[in-house]
């Protein structure tokens, strides 16, 4: 914020110091008033103004007291510069496509910021929101919000659930999980999970939950987990084609180039790596191994062998 606005805008001042409060806990009035480029009984004024505002700032008495927002009965209203809300509205644009419509319930929550901004931020982020044409990803699939937050806070809590679930194929059922964790991946989100019925870990896509229903049943989640790499290594398993390819490069170097969903990596030697899993779709496999740095030998299964072979016999007859 311009020292300029500051000497100006006595409103802005007052912002200003409720932004150093939210960023900085415990700042002093001297401090204030250096950031401010007020005195100190100035500053002091602008804290007044915030408490008359009915923003809670507490005093901390002592050698190491100063000011900092308390627990009142109103929140505080949000502080945005000019690139943070702007970030904000393309970030919201970005992964939600539906930021514009005033049905939607991002588009809903994203307006309401945006009318809380003062008038010239408002504008530059409101002119995004109306003006900018995002792609659709036709690989994502949303899930219902509710149901989303749900399963978010059951994750958080260690409270074991009930869901029911749409496979792709439309088979339905009904099943106990232990949820562990929820990643976004590509546009689609998963629930990964103990599933208490077959007894096994699953990944389940968060779209296709029709309801949830939290038990008071708590459970211990695995130590160290890492949603991530349990994701990666859930989606390389379980299909109907097994693949095994040897990789004529260092085992660090492999899993720089290539997706984890691919399968398991393994050293063979210092120069040499082992990849090996299953795949539901022969032809992206072969396109992943194409984009590696050094050659690579496929060994199994049958099917990726054959479509490697007829991706490299276009890629040949597409050169005159």
């Amino acid at each position: 914020m311009a020292a300029a606005d500051l000497a100006v805008n006595p409103t802005v001042r007052a912002l200003r110091t409720l932004q150093l409060l939210q960023e900085q806990p415990g700042i002093t009035a001297g401090g204030l008033a250096r950031e401010l480029a007020v005195s100190e009984r100035a500053a002091r004024r602008y804290v007044q103004v915030l408490r008359e505002a009915d923003i809670a700032v507490e005093t901390v008495r002592g050698r190491y007291g100063g000011y900092r927002l308390g627990r009142g009965l109103r929140l505080p209203p949000l502080v945005f510069g000019s690139a943070e809300a702007l970030g904000l509205v393309m970030a919201v644009l970005d992964g939600h496509h539906a930021a514009s419509d005033p049905d939607d319930p991002v588009g809903v929550a994203l307006g309401k910021i945006i009318r809380a901004l003062p008038a010239p931020v408002a504008a530059q982020a409101e002119a995004v929101r109306r003006t900018a044409a995002a792609a659709p990803d036709p690989a994502a699939a949303r899930p219902d919000p509710a149901v989303t937050a749900t399963l978010v806070a059951a994750c958080s809590e260690h409270r074991r659930v009930t869901l029911d679930y749409r496979s792709e194929s439309g088979r339905q059922w009904q099943s106990d999980v232990d949820p562990w964790g929820v990643v976004v991946r590509h546009g689609r989100w998963y629930l990964l999970n103990y599933a208490h019925r077959p007894r096994a870990t699953r990944a389940y896509r968060v779209d296709r939950v029709s309801t949830v229903t939290v038990s008071a049943e708590t459970f211990t989640p695995p130590a160290a987990f890492d949603p991530v790499a349990f994701l990666e290594r859930h989606l390389s398993r379980g299909w109907e084609y097994a693949t095994e390819v040897i990789l004529q490069v260092p085992l660090a170097q492999a899993r720089r180039c290539l997706p984890g969903a691919l399968g398991t990596l393994e050293p063979l030697g210092a120069d040499r790596t082992r990849l090996t899993g299953t795949t539901s779709n022969p032809y992206w496999y072969a396109e992943q191994l194409a984009a590696t740095p050094g050659d690579f030998t496929v060994l199994g299964g049958t099917e990726l062998q054959q479509t490697v072979a007829e991706l490299a016999r276009r890629l040949t007859a597409a050169v005159p």
